[in-house]
């Protein structure tokens, strides 16, 4: 078998299959960033953490309070580089690079909702959603940035489905 759960009928299974998913697109992320050494060694970190946050439900929790900070002083960074090109909702779009990102952000969700269908099944720590949370604004504003290095503008998604102020 490719996996030893595979054929468990529990939730964790699609968790861990769901945040192997987004470890992999980080990496692909990062094989795609290597020009940009404070995103690519960022990356590189979110790689391990991703598996980090995978065996956090069927194993030991490998996600720290540290853990969360980091990634809390991360999303600061990079918000802080872009916040004038995030007050609304922008298309995933621009380079390549930006593009997995935006991927990623969309994993991260994804591994989000996962671990919600765990949470119906085991008590999860809270610190498990707040990270899977914060990981996938962590890997918008990442994309921002990386457009914004390529002088890349972003363009504004403007709902016609829903009254959306400025965030």
């Amino acid at each position: 078998m490719c996996y030893p759960y595979m054929r468990e009928s529990i939730s964790t299974v699609d968790f861990e299959i769901r945040t192997d998913s987004l470890t992999t697109r980080i990496g692909l992320a990062a094989s795609l960033t290597k020009d940009i050494s404070v995103v690519y060694n960022d990356l590189l970190y979110l790689c391990d953490m991703g598996y980090n946050l995978n065996g956090s439900v069927r194993g030991r929790i490998g996600i720290t309070q540290e853990d969360l900070n980091r990634l809390s002083t991360m999303y600061d960074f990079y918000r802080d580089h872009v916040k004038e090109s995030i007050q609304t909702f922008v298309l995933p779009q621009g380079t390549t690079a930006a593009c997995v990102l935006h991927t990623c952000r969309s994993e991260a969700k994804k591994s989000v909702r996962a671990l919600h269908k765990v949470s119906t099944e085991q008590k999860i720590p809270k610190i498990l959603f707040d990270y899977t949370h914060l990981l996938a604004n962590v890997f918008f504003v990442i994309a921002v940035y990386v457009n914004k290095l390529h002088d890349v503008e972003e363009i504004p998604h403007i709902s016609i489905c829903y009254d959306v102020t400025p965030m």
